[in-house]
């Protein structure tokens, strides 16, 4: 049953072979093993150095900027509840403030005029009453047609025009848009 004394030979040899082969598998799989394993040692310790860096990199651009930085004198605490109204005044004055000291000089002194509360003020009421923007509107186009029917019509028979012809159509057309806008605001409830 068995075999030539060289098949028994050729037997030992490839147990021998496969030996060393199972031993190198072995030895990888333990090399690769203990690779997984130091994975995330390395993970947690690249993810610590990072924050590190990165902790030195807040504190030193904070200290970079600190120099530059104005002492916050005036900022409060975080905030809870609504704005008040001085807030919002402060925070608009802040923003008109550093908005301007970019503007070129004329600009600024234009500014500086229309953002007047007196100016403010006098424009939003003016702008909500006889300024209506369908009003102005109205009395253009009635001005227009008007002014041109009233032309033609002295040209034709030959009377002259004493230049008040505009302004009148104008003011007629103002009244019919704010008539309008008060009957829309009437109608619908709704302001615009």
């Amino acid at each position: 049953m068995s075999g030539s004394p060289e098949q028994g030979e050729h037997n030992q040899e490839i147990n021998i072979d496969s030996r060393e082969v199972a031993a190198e598998q072995q030895e990888k799989l333990r090399d690769a093993i203990e690779k997984t394993a130091e994975s995330p040692r390395n993970a947690e310790a690249k993810a610590e150095e990072a924050r590190v860096e990165a902790l030195e990199t807040a504190i030193s651009v904070e200290r970079g900027g600190a120099e530059k930085k104005k002492p916050a004198e005036n900022s409060s605490p975080s905030r809870r509840g609504p704005i008040s109204k001085k807030q919002r005044e402060a925070s608009f004055k802040k923003q008109m403030k550093d908005v301007q000291a970019e503007l070129p000089v004329p600009s600024r002194v234009f500014s500086k005029v229309i953002h007047n509360k007196v100016v403010e003020k006098t424009s939003e009421v003016v702008g909500g009453t006889i300024a209506r923007p369908n009003a102005i509107l109205s009395g253009a186009v009635c001005a227009f047609v008007l002014t041109l029917a009233v032309y033609v019509v002295a040209k034709v028979v030959g009377y002259r025009l004493s230049g008040f012809e505009t302004i009148a159509a104008f003011i007629i057309g103002w009244a019919v848009g704010i008539i309008y806008d008060y009957l829309r605001a009437v109608i619908t409830g709704k302001k615009s």
